[in-house]
């Protein structure tokens, strides 16, 4: 009993967005470096989450709360737009932000 009690907290763990994109955050789209050659260039932005909770999450999961934790952050810069820098590593990613 203990064990399937561990292993449904395990797998509900690893399978919650720990990420909400804010209001403000909706307002920011995910771009290219293309789609931003006449914006302003308003910062960098560092994101960060668990890539790990007892077990590894799925990359897709860390990936959309990089991206959601970089929207957040780029709205409260008056940015509209973010274009990543890199893949994501170890729950790592960096963006920058911009005002189009």
């Amino acid at each position: 009993m203990k064990s399937a009690v561990f292993l449904f907290t395990v797998f509900t763990l690893t399978g919650c967005a720990f990420v909400q994109v804010s209001e403000e955050g909706a307002a920011v789209t995910q771009a290219s470096a293309t789609d931003v050659v006449n914006c302003t260039e308003v910062g960098n932005i560092d994101s960060q989450t668990q890539s790990r909770v007892l077990l590894e999450r799925g990359s897709a999961k860390v990936k959309q709360e990089l991206i959601d934790l970089a929207r957040n952050q780029a709205a409260s810069m008056g940015a509209n737009a973010i274009v990543a820098i890199g893949e994501p590593e170890n729950g790592r990613q960096s963006f920058r932000a911009y005002r189009c």
